[in-house]
């Protein structure tokens, strides 16, 4: 009888480490680039160019990081890419929680329907509706500016679909309760609904944020030219083109390392609720 214990623990033993192991593996793996990235901005140029690679810097230096502030507009550049990434997230917050909430908790003809129909645009690549957009916004003379950029995206088929899955598990008890009481449509959601589905609506941002962070194709198409109201993202393809006579490899990645920092401090900040909300999603699931 021991020995058996003792063998079905040397394999849940060994199981786990071999489980340990491939995270590990995959931990590195996942933050290699990250790595690189950082380590290269702080590299001399000749350092970036040699074969094999040099790993670690021989003499960090924050050279990289001086020189992107005098080739683009950083601070500008940050601020822009803020008013994007923050007003955009709060329109798909705000449109996402009101519309899940109707597809959710009120029954009404073809609600599916439509539903359907919503669901439907997720599968729609962005190129396919880059030009009609486009076009839209230049009718309202909205292009060249970050008003341009923003106003398409202040609704998401995948935020109301998110929203409305978590919805759908609040008790309709309690809304019916609340409607009793004389609570109106605005005060449930906001008030009731939406202190439920806090973890939902966290990753639902950070999803949002990251991705209107990272925009390239739509803010280039709407801001071509318009430097002054380039996101750091577009900003950065700028460095590029610096000085074409060298090669600037540890400017790029200086830049780079500036503009991932926001997005992943905001991840940092809402780690907590992105796994709650997908050990809830398994839940609901």
């Amino acid at each position: 009888m021991n020995e058996n214990v003792r063998s079905s623990s040397y394999r849940v033993g060994l199981i786990r480490t071999a489980l340990y192991a491939l995270m590990l593996g995959l931990t590195v793996v996942t933050a290699f680039p990250l790595a690189w990235m950082v380590l290269s901005s702080l590299k001399t140029p000749a350092e970036t160019l040699r074969s094999p690679p040099v790993w670690f810097p021989a003499s960090p230096s924050l050279a990289a990081y001086v020189k992107v502030n005098r080739v683009i507009d950083t601070p500008r550049s940050f601020l822009n890419s803020a008013v994007i990434g923050g007003v955009t997230t709060a329109g798909i917050l705000v449109t996402s929680l009101l519309a899940g909430y109707v597809f959710a908790k009120h029954r009404f003809t073809g609600r599916n329907a439509l539903f359907s129909v919503l669901i439907a645009t997720m599968f729609l690549p962005p190129i396919v509706t880059l030009i009609p957009l486009y076009r839209i916004i230049e009718s309202l003379r909205l292009d060249g500016n970050l008003a341009g950029v923003i106003l398409p995206n202040l609704a998401n088929a995948f935020g109301i679909f998110l929203m409305r899955q978590f919805i759908a598990a609040v008790p309709d008890e309690l809304v019916d309760a609340a409607r009793v009481d004389g609570a109106s449509e605005l005060h449930i959601v906001f008030r009731i609904v939406a202190p439920l589905v806090t973890p939902a609506l966290a990753v639902l941002g950070l999803f949002a944020f990251v991705y209107h962070w990272n925009s390239y194709l739509w803010p280039l198409t709407v801001l071509e030219g318009n430097y002054d109201q380039y996101p750091i993202v577009l900003s950065l393809s700028r460095l590029l083109s610096y000085n074409r006579s060298a090669i600037n490899t540890n400017l790029v990645m200086a830049g780079a390392t500036l503009a991932v920092f926001p997005p992943l401090m905001l991840f940092i900040l809402l780690q907590r609720s992105f796994v709650k909300t997908v050990v809830e999603t398994g839940v609901i699931g």
